[in-house]
């Protein structure tokens, strides 16, 4: 089956780069383009140019005197002092020059992915540049500076009039958007993550459930560390079932991070491809269900820019464009081309073999706990109902 779907990309993308050591480099978003390119599934039409976000735009969500921060940092005009006020000049999220109109073209990709889905001219659309979820109103966090999943969500509040549910699969909890939207009725946030017991940012608990007129509209899985496939699908797919059926949601924004897979570096989740798979594909069905297939999506995490990103990422469009996830070999074009740089050897294959996939001693016990926080979870949606 093919969709008609855009896929948001520019090189401008690649300039949101901390530095060489840091673990959050965008080259991802071109290595998993390239892979898909030559898998054959996306073609130059498919491909959308993203614009700048305006500051307009942006303070939607962000607090004015933020963005001028953030504008002062990109041209050497902010010191120590007054960045670390605003999250800016720390090890997650140094100050790199011209960052303002970096992370500009990541939320106007988003902005983009929006208005082509709510716009008619596509069914989904992807930007993988974005997904930085952990960015606050007044506050740079977790390697993010501007929130673009938040300023999609107010813009498609105050154009489109819409209900929302965002969805965030990333393994550390979707904390900037939840908090943002916390009030919100219109907006439904659901993030499954690792336990903040053990991974930043700490928060994401099931007791987590919004306040005001918004209480009620903000769900968590905060799943046990080591937890793999089958339990984390478990929980996902039926949490998502049924918050999709209590909300009823007009248009579905999914944060795809690529973290919560067992080679991730700084995560404790024992996923493997098969998540990957499954992830994109229940998003296709529920926006098809309830939203007539609206269906935008964003990157987010994932640290082992090799070996997963590029195949996790790759499979949330591949399932936009042709409603099922690839399979059998890597294109050994890509591998030829970006092996040389890889310090690890590159996949063979869409899925990871038996020797990928760790023993986790515990696993009967993780999938107990998973399972009875997704019971304290639904007993929210019945009590709602």
């Amino acid at each position: 089956m093919s969709t008609n779907a855009g896929f948001v990309f520019s090189n401008d993308f690649l300039t949101y780069r901390f530095n060489e050591d840091h673990p959050f480099n965008h080259k991802r978003v071109l290595l998993t383009k390239e892979l898909l390119e030559t898998n054959d599934t996306l073609k130059e039409i498919d491909i959308i140019p993203p614009r700048m976000a305006t500051v307009e735009e942006l303070s939607l969500f962000h607090d004015n005197e933020y963005i001028q921060t953030v504008k002062r940092a990109g041209s050497g005009n902010l010191s120590d002092d007054e960045g670390s006020e605003y999250g800016l000049g720390t090890e997650d999220t140094p100050i790199f020059p011209n960052m303002h109109e970096a992370s500009s073209y990541l939320v106007g990709g988003t902005l983009t992915a929006v208005d082509e889905v709510l716009g008619g001219k596509r069914d989904h659309a992807l930007n993988l540049g974005g997904g930085l979820h952990h960015g606050f109103q007044k506050k740079a966090s977790g390697f993010c500076i501007y929130n673009d999943s938040a300023v999609a969500i107010k813009y498609i509040r105050k154009k489109y009039d819409l209900k929302v549910l965002y969805v965030d699969t990333d393994a550390h909890h979707g904390d900037g958007v939840q908090w943002a939207f916390y009030d919100d009725p219109n907006v439904c946030t659901f993030s499954i993550h690792e336990t903040g017991r053990y991974l930043f940012p700490g928060t994401g608990n099931v007791n987590e459930r919004g306040i005001k007129s918004g209480h009620g509209y903000s769900f968590n899985l905060p799943i046990d560390a080591y937890t793999q496939d089958e339990s984390f699908l478990d929980v996902y797919e039926t949490a998502f079932r049924e918050i999709a059926a209590f909300f009823q949601p007009d248009v579905i924004i999914t944060q795809n991070g690529a973290d919560a897979h067992c080679f991730d570096p700084l995560t404790h989740l024992c996923g493997t491809m098969h998540i990957y798979d499954r992830i994109p594909l229940i998003a296709h069905e529920i926006a098809h269900q309830y939203c007539n297939g609206k269906w935008i999506a964003t990157g987010g995490g994932g640290y082992d820019m090799w070996r997963v990103v590029p195949r996790a990422w790759a499979q949330v469009w591949n399932v936009m464009k042709t409603g099922e996830p690839a399979k059998g070999i890597i294109p050994k074009e890509w591998i030829a081309k970006w092996q040389t740089e890889s310090p690890i050897d590159l996949p063979l294959f869409w899925h990871d073999t038996d020797e990928a996939i760790p023993h986790i001693p515990r696993k009967a016990e993780i999938t107990e706990k998973n399972s009875k926080l997704l019971q304290n979870l639904l007993k929210y949606t019945k009590i709602i109902k």
